[in-house]
C-alpha cells in the first residue's frame, strides 16, 4: 500500500487510478496523517433471488391502513 502527499496525487491523478484499477491501493495523506484512501472497487455482483428472505420477515395485516388518527398526525387538525 503506497502513501503519496495531497500534492503528489492531483498531479498524478491519472497514473493513481491506474494502479488502483491493477488493484493497488494507496493511501492519500496530508501532512503526513493519512486522511483518504484510493483503490479498486469490488464489482462483485449478488444475484437476487425473489423469496429468498421467506419466513424472516413478516408485514402486518393493516401495514397500509390508514386512520383519522393517521391523518391528523401528518395533517394536523
Amino acid at each position: 500500500m503506497a502513501t503519496i502527499n495531497i500534492y503528489d496525487a492531483k498531479s498524478s491523478f491519472s497514473k493513481l487510478i491506474a494502479a488502483a484499477e491493477q488493484g493497488e491501493t494507496i493511501v492519500i495523506a496530508r501532512n503526513g496523517r493519512p486522511v483518504a484512501q484510493l483503490g479498486p472497487v469490488d464489482l462483485a455482483l449478488h444475484p437476487v433471488v425473489f423469496g429468498d428472505l421467506e419466513g424472516r420477515v413478516r408485514i402486518a395485516d393493516d401495514f397500509d391502513a390508514w386512520s383519522e388518527q393517521d391523518e391528523r398526525d401528518w395533517f394536523g387538525s
